[in-house]
């Protein structure tokens, strides 16, 4: 995987709102690579400070991470059973929402 790809990835999801979340094949969508949803998840999983990954989730709603709900909680998202309740009302489409 590249850098401009993860820097790409990072960049938008930098921009996913507090309390908002959006998924992996959202941002793979958004960069250009629809198919790549894993390497989304890759990039992910070593983004830099002041990304917040805590955003990113599958989606299905569920978490990825389980330290992700105590941040995602600490934002207002409500978690049960590891999903997010409500997942389709706070869903940012960063392909609808920039």
């Amino acid at each position: 995987m590249d850098e401009i790809f993860k820097q790409q990835v990072w960049e938008i999801t930098k921009l996913v709102p507090k309390g908002r979340v959006t998924s992996y094949g959202a941002i793979a969508k958004a960069v250009g690579y629809p198919n790549h949803s894993r390497h989304v998840g890759k990039a992910m999983g070593g983004c830099p400070e002041g990304v917040p990954a805590h955003r990113v989730i599958s989606s299905s709603g569920s978490l990825s991470v389980p330290e992700f709900q105590i941040k995602l909680e600490n934002e207002g998202v409500i978690i049960e059973n590891f999903k997010v309740k409500n997942f389709k009302k706070l869903f940012w489409d960063p392909l609808l929402e920039l």
